[in-house]
């Protein structure tokens, strides 16, 4: 039997399920049609399985793009105060960690039931169908036809909310970029997010802290991020490193500011008021002792710190505030929590999320090269982006 439809989203995620749920309410008759075996799956181990659905301070200063204005438009007209309102109309209790993050305090499958529900209230239908594998979509400039394992489907409107490659363990692909580019929208090249940074060579020793972690602050270029650093046996990892391997480029140092609220000479206010202290005691003060005697080696200065000279002080001081490693690379998309890159916000309406070229034709959330930090400002972007395509389907 055919049914008509008036969209068609591809992707059963955060994005494509509130876009279904949304354009519902504007009385659209809606197919979503995702690969896994069920939806939301991303949604379902996001936060530790609690779900940061978003950030209270998010803004366009939070999210990377080759058009960094690109995203006002959406985030203005749906905002974080919005998805909060609309989990409490759920009865869905959370709670705001640091950094203006909120969680469910339950589980994240109250997230995944919540969008169910909304696509389910109307008075548009929505229908689900997953484990849906899609072989080839085609336009003959009026109606889109996508074509399944289970047959054919046709609408006038067509979402692409298929998500990046990050996660491929979650059914993630790059199914989003092969469909754009087939449609002559251009993309940009995408690579792993919010990943962790891999060390080689001689910083190889600070793979043997596996499992130690520290409050720093790290940069790359001119992004500065203040939260965890995590060493593990491959690299650098926890909030901060993920923070800024979202901006890092191959060959670009990271540094890491192990003692952001001291002044950077502190070692001669150290010898100025415990002489009789050395180094490496002052550094375990302030730092788990693993790491504080890693560095204190790499340092070399022994002994009491009233017999230290000022200069070597104060070049450990400086040094400290901004140790250099040198990654040799990322963990990949296989461990990347998102992903930068992808079709380019050059092609699409700011508005409506509708391609130029392709009318009917519209990319939201991950797909999009929008990404943002880390914190729940990337499902913020998946709420408002198919807030945006929803009300012009």
């Amino acid at each position: 039997m055919e049914q008509a439809w008036d969209a068609i989203i591809l992707g059963g995620g955060a994005a494509g399920l509130f876009c279904a749920a949304e354009a519902a309410k504007r009385g659209r008759n809606v197919l979503v049609l995702e690969r896994a075996e069920k939806v939301g799956k991303k949604i379902l181990i996001s936060g530790g399985g609690r779900c940061n659905f978003t950030n209270v301070g998010a803004g366009p200063a939070n999210y990377l793009s080759a058009n960094p204005h690109f995203a006002k438009s959406a985030l203005s007209r749906y905002r974080p105060q919005d998805f909060v309102a609309l989990v409490e109309k759920h009865s869905i209790a959370w709670h705001e960690k640091t950094l203006g993050q909120l969680f469910c305090d339950g589980s994240a499958r109250q997230i995944v039931d919540m969008l169910l529900e909304e696509c389910a209230a109307g008075p548009g239908k929505v229908t689900i169908r997953c484990n849906e594998e899609v072989s080839e979509v085609a336009h003959n400039g009026a109606m889109f036809t996508v074509t399944t394992q289970y047959g054919s489907f046709t609408a006038p409107k067509l979402v692409i909310a298929t998500g990046g490659p990050s996660i491929p363990k979650m059914g993630a692909s790059d199914f989003a970029y092969r469909l754009a580019r087939q449609f002559g929208l251009k993309v940009v090249e995408p690579r792993p997010a919010l990943v962790p940074l891999t060390l080689g060579g001689e910083e190889v020793l600070f793979r043997e802290l596996s499992g130690v972690a520290a409050p720093v602050e790290a940069s790359t270029g001119k992004t500065a991020f203040r939260e965890a650093a995590l060493f593990t046996h491959r690299g650098l990892s926890g909030p901060a490193i993920l923070q800024v391997s979202s901006y890092w480029k191959a060959g670009d140092p990271v540094h890491i500011d192990f003692f952001p609220d001291r002044p950077k000479d502190w070692p001669l206010d150290a010898k100025r008021e415990n002489p009789r202290s050395t180094l490496r005691a002052q550094l375990r003060d302030g730092l788990p002792a693993r790491l504080a005697d890693v560095l204190a080696d790499q340092l070399a200065i022994d002994g009491d710190l009233g017999n230290v000279p000022d200069k070597p002080l104060r070049a450990a001081g400086e040094r400290l505030a901004r140790w250099a490693f040198h990654p040799n690379g990322s963990e990949g998309f296989a461990k990347a929590e998102v992903t930068a890159g992808g079709i380019s916000t050059a092609e699409l309406s700011s508005q409506t999320m509708e391609a130029k070229k392709v009318p009917g034709l519209y990319a939201i959330g991950e797909a999009v090269d929008v990404t943002g930090w880390l914190g729940g400002y990337n499902f913020q972007w998946a709420w408002a982006s198919a807030h945006a395509a929803a009300q012009a389907l």
